[in-house]
């Protein structure tokens, strides 16, 4: 009886310490948990539709800021100009990027290198590849309107025009002749164009364009001026040239041509 009550009690001591031990094993481990690093945020500009953009471009700012994969493999193919060629790179935003040159400017070796979205120092990053190396006669720089926006972020005066400096230094020193184009003006009159216009306040367009300007004439440099061309009596896009107000349609690029033509036949007879 007593080797009973014992075994009983041995038997009833093992299942405590098996409870014991299966309760311990399910506690969490006393050790901190790793710290989460948080996504970087984005700062809201106040506009949504620019705070959805940007918001779109993290994996752009993060990966390939100039996006120079954008004419990587385009450049690697264009031959070298040829004799007598008198090639054109014209170098922008979306206004430059959506312009058919081959259809406003037919049989001209002109070279489209425009990126919709970007700003000035993106650009700067492309110089080089998208400009230089492609070696013409002439680039055609039409910039600064994203900037204005804060595409890829908030952007003083100071360092737009710094950029457009840089790249102007950038192109003399490789025997590039400079055509710098004013900055369109912009309106407000359709639905789509509010939040463009509202990001783009004329007085700073007109700031820069008068700077711009400036800048063309103490440097002896093309100043190809689409504004006055372009603006209502009111100070703004005509209506009729954009329908979001800020890229030019078919009407808007038909004026803009000749007098991108004209300004780059003057930057050619410049460098003779």
């Amino acid at each position: 009886m007593m080797r009973m009550k014992l075994r009983i009690y041995v038997y009833a001591g093992l299942l405590t310490l098996l409870a014991c031990s299966l309760a311990f094993a399910q506690e969490p481990a006393q050790h901190p948990a790793p710290e989460l690093v948080p996504t970087p945020g984005i700062h809201s500009t106040g506009f949504p539709g620019l705070d959805q953009y940007r918001a779109s471009r993290i994996a752009v700012f993060t990966d390939d800021y100039g996006q120079l994969a954008r004419y990587r493999e385009a450049n690697a193919a264009l031959a070298a100009p040829g004799a007598g060629e008198k090639r054109v790179v014209f170098f922008g935003d979306s206004i430059t990027d959506i312009w058919h040159l081959d259809q406003y400017f037919p049989g001209k070796p002109y070279v489209n290198r425009g990126i919709s979205g970007q700003t000035t120092p993106q650009m700067l990053v492309r110089f080089r590849q998208d400009v230089i190396e492609l070696h013409p006669k002439v680039v055609v720089i039409l910039a600064g309107t994203n900037d204005i926006a804060g595409n890829t972020g908030p952007m003083r005066n100071e360092d737009i025009e710094a950029d457009y400096a840089s790249m102007a230094e950038l192109a003399r020193a490789n025997g590039v002749g400079v055509v710098f184009s004013s900055v369109l003006p912009v309106h407000n009159y359709t639905e789509r164009s509010k939040d463009f216009f509202a990001q783009r306040p004329p007085a700073r367009i007109l700031q820069l364009n008068d700077w711009l300007k400036d800048y063309c004439a103490k440097n002896k440099i093309v100043h190809l001026d689409y504004f006055p061309a372009l603006v209502d009596d009111k100070g703004l896009l005509r209506k009729e040239l954009a329908d979001d107000g800020l890229h030019p349609n078919d009407a808007g690029y038909k004026i803009m041509a000749p007098l991108a033509e004209a300004a780059i036949a003057r930057a050619l007879a410049s460098k003779h």
